[in-house]
């Protein structure tokens, strides 16, 4: 619920880019820099003190606070009347979600084992998918029925909701149970995180790889609602039901299937947590380019089907791979790092990239201009897949 309410919160904007171009009439690489650079930058930074915290004190405190802060912040949005005040709002967002997502896999680590870590982060990333599709069904719809102001306000204050329930009926877990640890172990120094991720190569194959599947992904969600309208005269509610229906529902599946096919995998070869993820990006790869270079609307979504399934088949198996590598001492931290590096890399510069690219090409290409900048970020997972392939060869030498 937790990783769910931040997704609706973080994404549904993608499906409001067009009216708000529209409302406060800024270029596309404006877009990009609200929709990336500006949230990253906060959430990516922010996330390591709140870890380093998280690892030395009450986690399940911290998430409850960061949701009522991200959930007003989103509410807020929706009374921005000029775009810096949009801006700040967004910044807002990230500040909330700062403090969430760390301390959340390191609940589910002391709560599941290795062996079945894998299926257990994959079910926690399906709040991704969940969040994108309630946020693309409730942007789209708000937005036709009343306006995108609207849709920010209602998508907010349930938010505070969850954070009762987490502050109050949630427990928090012992540290080091899901492997046996009795004593509470001493959280070592920030400095001493960076030193044994930049020491373990397997760490460092997996982060990167991240990052660059990040940079498409964050791209894609940014900006594929905008193709639709734009290119295909979609309306924002035919975007949301049909974005809704492929990346929270089918990609929902993929998630959860990811993890659950690496722990199967991987009691004949941990390489396999790896080389599933290869397999994924060579099928997802080609049918995004197609999709965002179809002429007509029916083969573009169709199309699109395989970077909306497939797309974040490897979040669930790399959230587990790098805490299973972690101490237990160290894992908020472990993971706020590669949350702050993928998110600056995806978020901040995948979306702010496709604006950019799509501005350039405008005077030649007209509308068709953020087709090349869709296509541009599809280089990038090809690149993060053979870093994965070298990961899982470290994987097997365990």
């Amino acid at each position: 619920m937790v990783f769910t309410s931040s997704h609706i919160d973080r994404n549904i904007i993608a499906i409001l880019l067009q009216p708000i171009k529209e409302t406060f009439l800024i270029s596309d690489t404006q877009l990009g820099f609200l929709t990336g650079v500006t949230f990253a930058l906060f959430y990516a930074t922010l996330a390591m003190p709140m870890a380093m915290w998280a690892d030395r004190h009450n986690r399940r405190n911290l998430i409850a606070f960061s949701i009522s802060i991200w959930s007003l912040m989103t509410a807020f949005c929706g009374l921005a009347f000029q775009y810096w005040q949009l801006l700040l709002f967004r910044i807002g967002v990230g500040v909330g979600e700062a403090g969430s997502n760390p301390p959340s896999h390191s609940i589910i680590s002391d709560l599941f084992s290795p062996a079945e870590r894998g299926t257990a982060m994959a079910i926690f990333a399906t709040g991704v998918n969940i969040g994108v599709m309630l946020g693309f069904l409730i942007g789209g719809w708000v937005n036709e029925w009343l306006n995108w102001r609207w849709a920010f306000i209602i998508a907010g204050v349930p938010g505070l909701l969850i954070a009762f329930l987490v502050r109050f009926t949630m427990k928090e877990p012992q540290r080091g149970f899901s492997e046996g640890i009795a004593k509470k172990p001493q959280a070592p120094s920030f400095t001493s995180v960076v030193i044994y991720m930049l020491k373990n190569r397997k760490i460092k194959h997996f982060v990167i790889a991240h990052a660059l599947f990040a940079f498409f992904g964050y791209a894609a969600i940014a900006w594929t609602p905008v193709y639709f309208q734009r290119i295909h005269m979609f309306s924002t509610g035919e975007t949301g039901t049909f974005l809704a229906l492929s990346i929270g529902l089918g990609g929902g599946v993929g998630t959860f299937l990811g993890g659950y096919i690496a722990d199967k995998l991987a009691s004949r070869k941990e390489g396999w947590r790896a080389w599933i993820i290869c397999f994924a990006v060579l099928i997802y790869v080609p049918t995004a380019i197609l999709s965002f270079t179809a002429l007509d609307s029916t083969s573009a979504m169709y199309w699109f089907l395989g970077p909306a399934i497939l797309g974040s088949f490897h979040v669930g198996i790399i959230f587990a791979v790098l805490q299973s590598e972690a101490p237990v001492e160290m894992r908020s931290v472990v993971a706020a790092i590669n949350l702050f590096i993928l998110n600056i890399i995806g978020m901040g510069l995948g979306p702010l990239m496709v604006g950019i690219v799509s501005d350039y090409m405008e005077p030649t290409a007209g509308i068709d201009g953020l087709r090349y900048g869709l296509v541009t970020a599809t280089i990038l997972p090809i690149w993060g897949a053979l870093h994965l392939w070298r990961g899982g060869v470290l994987l097997n030498r365990k």
